[in-house]
């Protein structure tokens, strides 16, 4: 067993400060940190512990948008009055992502880097795995592939991003706010995390020793919103396919014309995957059965599916159908979608 330290910051500064040692690690709420470390995949020399910084308010903006701390609680986002009355599809996202418990637990900058839930990661036993070991292979590619990506992998790796709010902070047009050695950036939550490509290492942009401050909402464009998350059980499963959906209309009701839309997926890639063609398919037109067909095989054009998650591809389809009937439904009868 390797030595392991332990410091608490003060602030950011401090905080920033103590992680310029080499294999330092921030830890917030630690619920997938701390997984990862008894499994011996992620080897910290030291911890930072920034959960009693002050990072976890929740503040309406002068332009109508959100500024989340990135130590506010999944629990205390998903209830917030404003996110809950403007962002219904940020709060329905996190409160589909775990248990109450792991929620009352998780942190939004925890959840903005949550590692892949790919078996031959998580697990030691697997030798060959590039995010793990770059150079080493990747055993999922001819293993048992069922959760794996269908979307924008590489052939050095094929999981997947398993976080639900990722893929309503990519609908909602979040930027992420990061504070590091070399001072503070603002960085579009589309350009946050990565592909794979040849470094599947990489889950994001983050640099060495840059924290995650707090995540800054847009006012809200879209007026109907629904997330769909479908999984193997109702009960803390990751998805094997979500859809972040948003749409503002133009015209009464019963003549809408789509003016703008957002529709994002989950389980299916590397990263939240935001299907821009998908998004083409609508502007200027109304919701019938051919245009939703449309733009959910739009969503999936270029898919590469493997033996055990082909039947992702139809699955994607149907889910961006389904999730877009259910925001404009909800938007029709007045309610939040």
């Amino acid at each position: 067993m390797h030595s392991l330290s332990y410091e608490r910051a003060r602030d950011v500064p401090h905080a920033i400060e103590l992680a310029r040692q080499p294999g330092s690690k921030f830890i917030g709420g630690g619920t997938n940190l701390l997984d990862l470390y008894k499994s011996g995949i992620e080897q910290p020399v030291r911890l930072v512990d920034v959960s009693r910084l002050a990072l976890s308010a929740i503040d309406e903006l002068p332009d109508g948008g959100l500024r989340i701390g990135a130590m506010a609680s999944n629990t205390a986002v998903a209830n917030h009055p404003l996110v809950r009355a403007r962002y219904r599809l940020l709060s329905d996202a996190l409160l589909n992502g775990a248990s109450a418990q792991l929620r009352n637990m998780a942190t939004v900058g925890g959840n903005l880097l949550q590692r892949t839930r790919c078996y031959y990661f998580t697990d030691p036993a697997f030798s060959h795995c590039n995010k793990r070991d770059p150079g080493s292979g990747c055993d999922a590619i001819d293993g048992y592939n069922r959760i794996h990506a269908i979307l924008g992998a590489s052939p050095h790796c094929i999981a997947t991003n398993p976080s639900d709010m990722n893929v309503a902070l990519a609908a909602l047009d979040a930027v992420v706010h990061l504070q590091g050695p070399n001072g503070v950036r603002q960085v579009a939550i589309a350009d946050f995390h990565r592909l794979p490509e040849d470094r599947p290492q990489d889950d994001s942009v983050i640099a060495a020793g840059e924290l995650i401050v707090a995540v800054e909402l847009p006012p809200p464009a879209f007026q109907a919103t629904h997330y769909l998350k479908v999984r193997d059980r109702a009960s803390y499963a990751f998805a094997l396919v979500s859809v972040a959906a948003a749409v503002a209309f133009d015209g009464a009701p019963g003549e809408r014309i789509v003016r703008d839309a957002r529709i994002v997926l989950g389980g299916v890639a590397h990263k939240p995957w935001r299907a821009v063609e998908a998004e083409n398919a609508l502007r200027g037109k109304a919701l019938s059965d051919e245009v939703l067909a449309k733009a959910g095989a739009a969503a999936v054009a270029g898919a590469h599916a493997y033996p055990d998650n082909a039947f992702k591809v139809e699955l994607a389809q149907r889910a961006v159908v389904r999730a877009l009937q259910n925001a404009a439904h909800a938007s029709n009868e007045g309610g939040a979608a």
